[in-house]
């Protein structure tokens, strides 16, 4: 995993990929047992198939922003995570490989330190980003 100079975000850097790897049904059923969420789509292939339509079993969105948080407390550190905002635009389903990703796109220096605004998102291996957001992330210098 690429370290992240904390000193280089400016507007529009894009910052490495976060390797997240293959999401298994046993991560999408652990999580759902977790967090107590028993929507059949997350654990019975035949009923997200044939009854929703889905192409498999779907990963937890409240998984999949998770994964997101995990990125960014490895890259700038427990508690600076100051704002998120996710949107599920498209499913993504056991199996599939999962990376996220963050551009810079804003930067704010002030009384607390520096304010950093992030596009954030989880890409799968076909190159769909079915979930976008944002991150506001406070560095004190």
């Amino acid at each position: 995993m690429a370290v992240l100079d904390l000193n280089d975000l400016s507007v529009g850097r894009a910052l490495p990929d976060f390797a997240i790897g293959r999401i298994s049904t046993s991560h999408i059923m652990r999580w759902s047992a977790a967090s107590e969420n028993w929507h059949r789509i997350h654990y019975d292939q035949r009923f997200a198939t044939e009854h929703d339509g889905l192409p498999d079993v779907v990963i937890n969105g409240s998984f999949k922003q998770h994964l997101l948080i995990n990125m960014l407390d490895v890259w700038f550190g427990d508690g600076a995570l100051v704002d998120l905002s996710v949107e599920f635009r498209d499913v993504d389903v056991a199996g599939d490989e999962l990376t996220a990703f963050a551009t810079v796109s804003g930067v704010e220096s002030g009384p607390h330190g520096r304010r950093i605004t992030l596009d954030i998102g989880i890409r799968n291996a076909r190159g769909k980003a079915g979930t976008r957001g944002s991150a506001t992330i406070l560095l004190s210098d």
